[in-house]
C-alpha cells in the first residue's frame, strides 16, 4: 500500500488534523479504520477520535495541533458513499504540495545558479556541464523543486556578471597598492589559438601578496619585442597601474628583455628559475657528460619499453633489498629531471647491471653499455648539481618567492661552482660552462637585488657579502630612495644611487655634523627684521613654554628606523616575512619601502602555472570559444 494515493477525508471532516491525514481506498470505497499521515505514509488506527492522530503527529514530527471535535463518522467503510478523490478541482496531492518548482527569482533558486557559475570557473567545467545527466540527478536530489537553467543563460550572462563584480573589486584593490609588478607570457591552445596571459602581483593593506590574472588576449601577432612593448602599455592603461612603478618578471627571451626596455619598466628581474635552468643545461652539454647522460636515457627507456625488463628488475631488488623504485625518465627542458634521472639510477645500478646481465631478457642492440669512466662521473655530477636541485626546490616550495631571495641563492651557487683543484676534468668544465652562463646574468640588476635581501629580515645581515663597508652601503642606498620616495629631495634619473653618489651622502653626512655650526642659522639672515611684537598670551604664558626641537628631516628619520631595524633580531628562515613586517610599527618609513621591493617575485613559475589552467579550460570546453570566454574563465579561475 505504500504506494497507493492518498485520499483526502471527506469535507465534513472540520478538524485541522486532518491537514495531515488521509485515507486508502479499499475496494472503491474510503477505509476509514486507519488514517495515513501525509509525512511518513505511517498508519493511524482511527475509531472516530483525533487523539492518536494528534499524538503521531506532535511525537514524530514535531507538529502540534489543537484538539478539536470532528463530525462522528463510523469506523466501518461498507456504509459510506463514495467521496471526491485529489483529482478534484482545487485540491492537490501532498507531492505537488511539498515539491512546487522554486521561482527563478527566489533567493534559494538565485543563489543555486550562481554557485553552479562558480562550479563551472574554479573546476574547469564546460558549459554543457548543465546538461549532463548526471550532474541534472545530482542538482534533483539536492532540491528537487530547482529547474536548471539553459547554458546560455550562464556564458551569456551569470559568467560575464560575475567577471564584472570581480574585475571591479581587483581594480579597486590593484588602486591600493604601492607597487604592481607583472609576470606575461604566451601559450598555445589545442586548436592552435596563440594567447597571452598577463598576471599581477602586489602586497595588499593586510601585507598578504597577491597574484591575480589581469587577462587573457589571443596574440595573432608576431611576438616581438616591439609587439610585446606595445600590449604591456595597453595592460598597464587599461589597469590604471602607469603610476605604480611597474615592476616586470619574465624569462630571458630576447623579444621578452626588448619588451620591458619599451615600456619602461623598471625594474625587469629574470626569472630565477629559467635562468638556474638554463645554465645547468650549458653545463650538462659538456661532450663527455651528454654522452654519458644518452646511455643512461635510452637504458631507461629500455626498461620503460619492456615489461620483462621491468619485471626482472623489481625481482632483483627484492633479492638485493634495494627500494622498489622505477627508473625516471627526464624531460629535455628540465635539467632537474636530467638529475633526477641519473640519481635514481646510481641508487639502482646494481639492479640494473644484474637485470642486464639476466638470460631472461634481450637486451637487443639499444642497450648502450656503460664505461667505468661513465660509473666514476655520475656520483660526481649528483654531488655538483645537488645544490641546484636544491635551489629550485626552494623556489617550489616558497609560497611566493620574492626577489629578496636571489642575491643569497646567487651567492650560494657562485660559491658551491669555484673551481677546485682536485676536481675531475669533466667536472672543471661543467662549471665553467655554468659561470659563464649564470654569473652576469644580474649583473645589471645587482643594487636593486641586495636592497630587497637588506628588506628582507631573514637576509638583513647581508651575509653573502663579505664586506662591511658593501653592507653600509645598501642601507645607505636605502636611505637615499627613501628620502626620494617620500618627496623631500628631487629624485634623481635612476631609481638607486650608484656608489659614487652614495659615497658622496655618505661623506655629507659625516662632515655635517662637525660643520653644522658653520651654516648660517635663521637668527642671521633675519637680523635685519624688525621684532614681532608678543601677543598678549605670549606675554602672560611664554615663561610655560619649553623649546621644542626641530622636526627631524626625512633622511634622520630613515637612518633611525634603519638602526633599529639592523640591531633586532634575525627573522628564522621559515618565518612569515610579510607579517614580520605588518607588526613593524615602529618603521614606517622602511615598511613602505620594503613593500616596494617585496612585491616583485623571483620567479615566473607561479604564471606559468596559470598557462597550463588555460590549456585545461579550453580543452574542457571541448570548442573553440570566444577569446572573451577564454578571458573570463581564466580570470576567474585564478582570481575566485
Amino acid at each position: 500500500m505504500s504506494d497507493a494515493k492518498i485520499i483526502y477525508p471527506p469535507l465534513s471532516f472540520k478538524s485541522k488534523v486532518w491537514e495531515h491525514y488521509g485515507f486508502y481506498k479499499k475496494e472503491g470505497r474510503l477505509d476509514k479504520t486507519a488514517a495515513i499521515c501525509k509525512m511518513c505514509r505511517a498508519s493511524v488506527k482511527y475509531t472516530g477520535s483525533t487523539t492518536n492522530l494528534i499524538s503521531h503527529l506532535k511525537r514524530r514530527h514535531g507538529v502540534v495541533v489543537e484538539a478539536s471535535a470532528s463530525v462522528p463518522a463510523s469506523p466501518s467503510s461498507s456504509s459510506d458513499p463514495p467521496v471526491a478523490t485529489s483529482s478534484r478541482s482545487g485540491e492537490k496531492s501532498i507531492e505537488n504540495f511539498f515539491h512546487a518548482p522554486l521561482a527563478t527569482s527566489s533567493a534559494r533558486s538565485m543563489a543555486i545558479t550562481d554557485a553552479i557559475a562558480l562550479f563551472i570557473c574554479k573546476d574547469i567545467q564546460p558549459y554543457s556541464v548543465t546538461e549532463n545527466e548526471g550532474f541534472k540527478h545530482l542538482l534533483h536530489v539536492l532540491e528537487p523543486r530547482y529547474k536548471i537553467p539553459n547554458r546560455k543563460l550562464f556564458s551569456e550572462k551569470q559568467i560575464p556578471a560575475l567577471y564584472d563584480k570581480v574585475r571591479r573589486e581587483l581594480e579597486e584593490s590593484l588602486q591600493k597598492a604601492q607597487r604592481v609588478a607583472l609576470t606575461v607570457d604566451g601559450w598555445t591552445s589545442c586548436a592552435t589559438a596563440s594567447y597571452v596571459t598577463v598576471t599581477a602581483h602586489y602586497i595588499d593593506d593586510k601585507w598578504v601578496l597577491k597574484n591575480q590574472v589581469l587577462q587573457t588576449r589571443v596574440f595573432s601577432e608576431a611576438h616581438t619585442g616591439s609587439n610585446l612593448t606595445v600590449l604591456l602599455q595597453d595592460v598597464c592603461r587599461e589597469w590604471k597601474i602607469e603610476e605604480k612603478n611597474p615592476a616586470l618578471v619574465t624569462d630571458n627571451a630576447r623579444n621578452m628583455i626588448l619588451a620591458g626596455a619599451g615600456a619602461k619598466m623598471d625594474p625587469h628581474v629574470r626569472c630565477i628559475a629559467h635562468t638556474l635552468n638554463l645554465a645547468s643545461q650549458k653545463a650538462f652539454k659538456v661532450d663527455s657528460v651528454s654522452e654519458m647522460v644518452l646511455k643512461v636515457r635510452k637504458l631507461v627507456s629500455f626498461f620503460h619499453k619492456s615489461p620483462k625488463a621491468t619485471e626482472v628488475l623489481r625481482e632483483i631488488q627484492t633479492q638485493l633489498h634495494l627500494p622498489n623504485h622505477k627508473l625516471v625518465h627526464d624531460v629535455s627542458t628540465r635539467w632537474n629531471s636530467t638529475l633526477d634521472m641519473l640519481e635514481r639510477f646510481w641508487e639502482q645500478q646494481p639492479a640494473v647491471l644484474n637485470t642486464l646481465l639476466s638470460r631472461k631478457i634481450n637486451k637487443r642492440e639499444a642497450v648502450a653499455s656503460l664505461t667505468e669512466d661513465d660509473m666514476t662521473l655520475i656520483p660526481e655530477i649528483i654531488k655538483l648539481m645537488s645544490p641546484l636541485k636544491v635551489a629550485t626546490t626552494l623556489l617550489s616550495e616558497e609560497k611566493k618567492p620574492t626577489i629578496s631571495i636571489i642575491s643569497p641563492i646567487q651567492a650560494k651557487l657562485q660559491k658551491q661552482f669555484q673551481p677546485d683543484d682536485s676536481d675531475l676534468e669533466v667536472i672543471s668544465q661543467m662549471k665553467e660552462r655554468f659561470r659563464q652562463d649564470f654569473d652576469g646574468r644580474y649583473t645589471y640588476l645587482e643594487g636593486t637585488l641586495h636592497c630587497a635581501s637588506a628588506l628582507d629580515p631573514r637576509f638583513k645581515d647581508l651575509a653573502f657579502l663579505n664586506d662591511s663597508d658593501a653592507k653600509d652601503m645598501v642601507f645607505m642606498k636605502i636611505t637615499t630612495e627613501v628620502v626620494q620616495m617620500n618627496g623631500e629631495e628631487e629624485a634623481s634619473d635612476t631609481a638607486m644611487p650608484n656608489e659614487d653618489q652614495a659615497t658622496g651622502i655618505l661623506e655629507e653626512d659625516q662632515t655635517a655634523e662637525t660643520e653644522g655650526d658653520k651654516s648660517p642659522s635663521k637668527e642671521d639672515k633675519t637680523d635685519d627684521a624688525p621684532p614681532k611684537k608678543k601677543t598678549a598670551m605670549d606675554q602672560m604664558f611664554g615663561d610655560f613654554l619649553s623649546a621644542r626641537p626641530p622636526a627631524k628631516t626625512i633622511r634622520e628619520k630613515a637612518k633611525d628606523e634603519i638602526l633599529k631595524y639592523r640591531e633586532r633580531d634575525t627573522l628564522g628562515l621559515d618565518g612569515d616575512v610579510l607579517q614580520w613586517w605588518r607588526l613593524q610599527v615602529d618603521l614606517p618609513l622602511l615598511s613602505a619601502l620594503a613593500k616596494r621591493y617585496l612585491s616583485i617575485p623571483a620567479t615566473s613559475v607561479p604564471a606559468e602555472r596559470v598557462f597550463s589552467t588555460a590549456g585545461d579550460i579550453v580543452t574542457a570546453q571541448r570548442s573553440l570559444l570566444h577569446p572573451d570566454h577564454v578571458d573570463q574563465l581564466i580570470f576567474l579561475k585564478k582570481n575566485l
